[in-house]
């Protein structure tokens, strides 16, 4: 429930921005995309039939939940399955909305500047709430699962993960469009609590249609000794995606990185980054990203570093690969220093396969092509970090599979 108080600056707001468009990316014209309510229901993904299934295993989402705590499902704006195995709490967001007072949770780490965050404020349809209680530690992932499951359709959601003192909780979230659904607009706001000693692993498998626009709009604060990890792989085309989320290092010792691999392919444009302030002393924050663009596909990789604070510790790194005249990357470095006593830095480096590599593996019998790919996978294999040894093993399996069929 929240406060009249806090719903009435919530729409005042949403209102004020209801046609904005947003500083970055390609603008939308909202009213092309209908939003849907309608969805299937099931008590487990055994009902599911195997092409479902089958998408939802290239995302990482384990069917069989042998080695998942929960899960969660939603396909257009109807939460379809949740099903939780722990002291951990999940459900809708709108069953959280009725069971508990969330006027410090939501909208608080995210601000409506924007038509896409005003819209899902003023259309909210659904979304996941997830709770770690105090001194509760998990590694084995609980799982969420968004689909947009009808052509052309807007799919607004607000997730809100909470994970209190001296908790730990792994997440591995896939997003697509359902089999045979190539358009429509994903509006994802998400907001993130890492309190003090605490630690968020959150692991996004991206897979949406060609035609399909993704506006996510997130927000992070971590506590004292709070960690926060994300890993970002999209590997498939998609129309364009304008995701930039913020993490703010609020307490002392607090630590953020962000990891994203990203392939662009046929039309898609990716203007993608993250930002983090480093307001806690000793606060550190790492941003790596590789970039792959091939065909008429445009990436920008935008990263920012604010430090607030002494003794904060810095490090962005972006490397791209452009492999055709008619792509295009665009790195976005930016680093701001507002004390003295801190460490900032940044790397960034754009180009070409190297020729050199090229001729060494097809001189040991490789094609142009196979050593191209070899090439390719070697690149987008960063070392994803903060993962449990069997759900790294899997995220690089579906890599692998993901880019054996590039």
């Amino acid at each position: 429930m929240l406060s009249k108080e806090k719903t009435l600056k919530i729409l005042e707001q949403a209102q004020k921005y209801k046609d904005v468009p947003a500083p970055f990316g390609e603008d939308i014209n909202l009213e092309e995309y209908k939003i849907e309510k309608g969805g299937i229901s099931i008590d487990s993904f055994a009902e599911l039939d195997e092409e479902y299934k089958s998408k939802l295993a290239q995302l990482g989402i384990d069917t069989e939940e042998k080695a998942t705590i929960g899960s969660y499902l939603q396909v257009n704006n109807k939460a379809v399955y949740s099903k939780i195995e722990s002291k951990i709490e999940m459900m809708p967001i709108s069953e959280a909305l009725e069971k508990y007072d969330l006027d410090e949770y939501l909208w608080n780490v995210v601000e409506i500047k924007d038509k896409y965050a005003a819209r899902t404020a003023l259309e909210l349809t659904e979304g996941f709430f997830i709770r770690v209680p105090k001194g509760v530690k998990e590694t084995i992932p609980l799982q969420t699962c968004l689909l947009i499951g009808e052509e052309s359709s807007s799919q607004n959601v607000h997730n809100i993960i909470i994970v209190e003192e001296g908790g730990e909780l792994n997440v591995i979230t896939g997003c697509a469009t359902s089999p045979h659904i190539k358009s429509g607009l994903h509006i994802g706001v998400s907001e993130f609590y890492v309190e003090k000693d605490a630690k968020l692993t959150y692991t996004m498998i991206h897979d949406w249609g060609e035609n399909v626009h993704v506006r996510p709009r997130t927000g992070l604060r971590i506590e004292e000794n709070g960690v926060f990890i994300s890993n970002y792989v999209i590997l498939s085309p998609v129309k364009s995606i304008q995701s930039y989320p913020t993490a703010h290092c609020k307490g002392d010792n607090s630590s953020a990185t962000f990891q994203t691999v990203a392939y662009g392919s046929g039309n898609s444009v990716m203007d993608m980054g993250s930002r983090v302030i480093l307001d806690g002393k000793n606060s550190t924050a790492d941003m790596i990203s590789r970039t792959i663009v091939v065909d008429n596909s445009k990436i920008i990789a935008r990263g920012h570093l604010v430090g607030a604070n002494d003794n904060v510790k810095g490090h962005l790194e972006c490397r791209g690969l452009i492999l055709s005249d008619d792509a295009h990357i665009h790195a976005v470095p930016e680093l701001e220093a507002k004390k003295t006593n801190l460490d900032l830095s940044h790397e960034a480096a754009v180009g070409k396969i190297a020729e050199d590599q090229l001729m060494y593996l097809m001189s040991r019998g490789l094609t142009e092509d196979e050593a191209t790919s070899l090439i390719i996978k070697g690149f987008l294999s960063v070392d994803i970090k903060g993962l449990p040894p069997k759900l790294a093993k899997a995220v690089d399996s579906i890599m692998e599979m993901t880019l054996d069929a590039l």
